[in-house]
């Protein structure tokens, strides 16, 4: 075993660990807030579920304006300075969060915050593609994942406990967190995007997003894996108000449901996508996007703690073998220069999901009945799936890596 670890280490640059542990810390903070936050307005502010989740919206039409930004950016100014940026920024976002008391002030900052995270998301992805060689792709992505969660399992269930005290103590724990990162990536990180690559960046032939919309099969491929998403966005951020309100499972127990879901991908992700890189790439998105509309509709037919647990279960399954293996292909497919934008792109994915799926669940659930969120889940789940299988057969995208 400490060979093998020895090897892992040895497979990746110094930096690449800075940024993994740096992960740890960030994650670990951010989860004590987030699995909850929908609870927290709906309590606060006193409003419907389909108010707050326009609230989740507004976040992620911000997000969507940052990221056409954020490629470009990214590719012409660095990596490091936008990342840095966006944790700093992200900081002071989350105390104004425990703060605010007001729909419109709530509008605000999700704004804000919608607009921040995406930065260093690409910036980060791009840093990975830059420091890793094309086949080690997947299993760098892998092992970030991995970390992400290690964070995403503790955080929720010290959160669960933390927000039934002081929902304030939990953000000021998430904006902490934020800010260490950021700092170890401004202290201990160098830039990575060379001199040439910015130069070639910044042309106008290459500037903007027209390069990377010109790329038809990338481009079906960005559709398809939105709706791909959109089952995980329903269930992550409407399980846990669903659970509560219909079925009284509270913030403490849920907790631990999010970190079946986290530790899952601690175990597992790494041996999982050693295994599915081998093969093609829209294959195994195929595969792992029949378990997320499984997982996510199976939440209908749950009556309790267990249930809800079972359906995360099945749900991460899907996750474990579409998330690393979409990011890696978006990696391979980018020209160095233009890997910001194309990170940039296959960013607005989760950002339209999460404004999406939400919203839709959210109308549901207030005029229709709460089940059917995760009838409508399993369906868009089904209609991905089989979207990447028509993109295999007629767009020929993909590989084993």
């Amino acid at each position: 075993m400490s060979n093998r670890l020895r090897q892992i280490t040895a497979d990746y640059p110094k930096q690449f660990w800075i940024l993994f542990w740096g992960l740890l810390v960030n994650s670990t903070g951010g989860s004590m807030v987030w699995p909850f936050l929908t609870i927290f307005m709906r309590e606060q502010l006193a409003i419907p579920l389909t108010t707050v989740t326009l609230l989740f919206t507004v976040n992620s039409a911000a997000g969507l304006v940052a990221t056409s930004f954020a490629g470009p950016t990214v590719d012409r100014l660095g990596r490091k300075r936008v990342m840095v940026l966006s944790l700093a920024g992200s900081s002071v976002v989350l105390l104004g969060m425990s703060r605010a008391d007001s729909l419109a002030g709530w509008v605000v900052m999700m704004i804000l915050n919608g607009a921040l995270g995406p930065l260093y998301r690409v910036g980060s992805d791009a840093m990975v593609a830059d420091l890793v060689e094309p086949e080690q792709r997947a299993s760098a992505y892998a092992l970030l994942r991995m970390i992400n969660n290690l964070g995403i399992a503790v955080g929720p269930m010290a959160g669960g406990f933390i927000t039934s005290v002081s929902y304030s103590l939990a953000f000021y724990a998430a904006a902490g967190a934020h800010l260490i990162f950021g700092g170890l990536i401004a202290l201990a990180v160098r830039e990575t995007l060379t001199r040439a690559a910015a130069t070639a960046s910044a042309t106008p032939a290459d500037g903007g997003y027209g390069p990377v919309l010109r790329d038809r099969p990338f481009v079906a491929f960005v559709g398809v894996y939105t709706l791909a998403v959109i089952p995980s966005a329903l269930l992550m951020m409407l399980l846990a108000v669903y659970a509560k309100e219909n079925f009284g499972v509270p913030e403490s127990q849920y907790g631990f449901i999010m970190a079946t879901n986290a530790l899952m991908v601690v175990l597992f992700q790494y041996a999982v996508t050693h295994v599915s890189q081998r093969r093609p790439h829209l294959l195994v998105l195929t595969v792992g996007t029949l378990f997320y509309a499984v997982g996510v509709g199976s939440v209908a037919l749950g009556r309790g703690f267990w249930a809800f647990w079972l359906s995360m279960v099945i749900a991460t399954i899907g996750e474990l073998l579409i998330v690393p293996t979409a990011t890696a292909l978006t990696a391979n497919l980018a020209p160095p220069d233009m890997r910001g934008r194309y990170m940039g792109l296959y960013g607005l994915t989760w950002g339209v999901a999460f404004g999406i799926g939400p919203v839709v669940g959210g109308y549901l659930n207030d005029h229709i009945a709460p089940v059917t969120i995760w009838y409508s889940g399993l369906a868009i789940g089904l209609a991905a799936a089989l979207g990447f299988v028509l993109l295999g057969r007629r767009l020929r995208v993909g590989g084993t890596g």
